[in-house]
């Protein structure tokens, strides 16, 4: 049996996530998830790869919002993201989208911690970001995730890749929405279209890692693995692949204990019991 296991939401982009029992499947991705980033002084998004020390700030709840802390000190970051004012275009990869800095007083806040001026904004949800028209089928956005609303790696699949580790890595590396149990490793892959206790997904793409999963959340640094060891197993069309992205049919709530029923699979899929390279149906 496939089950739910985990959910994760992150708050503000490549800062920590927060593990959720529950949560609400909006069109851009789960409630909260990467609604809210930092940018620099010219609109460009911050990010992990680049700035590894994002790493080291925690993000808790409380009833007033969400807390961001970093060596010691923290500010509340209100679930409402309030009204909109003097909003103003930044990038994200190739996109630019419309959001607004949501206090100045945050943005100097994580300008001292960070040690350079930066601005953090939010992005409304009627504000538009499409997708990969690749893979766009219904004219679909999406938060500011790197690409797409939501991400789904099965536990089976960090075991085997534990397996092949010297020292094993926690799930949290990889940043997904949706963690399962049940199913053989990688069989995330080949998923089409599943349901979350009724709910509908379709899975659209296979996940291209990058040097954000080789930075140790504790410390901020980075390292070789696991790109290292994926790359003898997982790569394909020049991209190394761990986990699914997901887009949601269905807007309602899932929680963790949620069956998973897999309705259909894609047709096109490599041999991933072995070191074969990708087809690029799904790259």
């Amino acid at each position: 049996m496939l089950t739910l296991t985990g959910i994760r939401i992150y708050p503000v982009k490549s800062l920590a996530g927060i593990v959720r029992s529950r949560a609400t499947v909006l069109p851009k991705g789960l409630e909260y998830d990467r609604r809210w980033m930092l940018v620099d002084e010219n609109g460009v998004f911050l990010t992990q790869r680049v700035h590894g020390m994002m790493a080291l700030f925690d993000v808790l709840e409380s009833p007033q919002g969400f807390v961001i802390s970093h060596q010691g000190d923290s500010l509340t970051l209100p679930y409402d993201q309030g009204k909109a004012s003097n909003p103003f275009e930044v990038q994200i990869w190739d996109d630019r989208v419309v959001a607004f800095e949501v206090n100045p007083e945050f943005s100097s806040w994580f300008s001292s911690k960070l040690d350079f001026r930066c601005r953090l904004v939010a992005f409304p949800e009627s504000n538009p970001r499409q997708i990969d028209t690749a893979f766009a089928t219904e004219g679909e956005n999406v938060s500011l995730a790197d690409a797409y609303p939501l991400m789904i790696i099965g536990e089976s699949s960090l075991a085997d890749l534990n397996a092949r580790l010297s020292e094993p890595m926690t799930m949290n590396r990889f940043r997904p929405n949706l963690i399962f149990s049940g199913g053989a490793p990688y069989e995330e892959d080949t998923w089409n279209e599943f349901s979350i206790a009724g709910r509908q997904f379709n899975g659209v793409k296979r996940c291209a890692r990058c040097v954000l999963t080789t930075i140790n959340p504790r410390t901020g640094e980075k390292g070789a693995e696991p790109l290292k060891t994926l790359a003898t197993y997982r790569r394909g069309n020049n991209k190394i692949y761990f986990g699914q992205n997901v887009i949601a049919r269905t807007q309602d709530e899932i929680q963790v204990g949620d069956t998973i029923q897999v309705n259909s699979n894609h047709q096109a899929v490599a041999n991933l019991s072995n070191n074969a390279h990708y087809d690029s149906a799904l790259s």
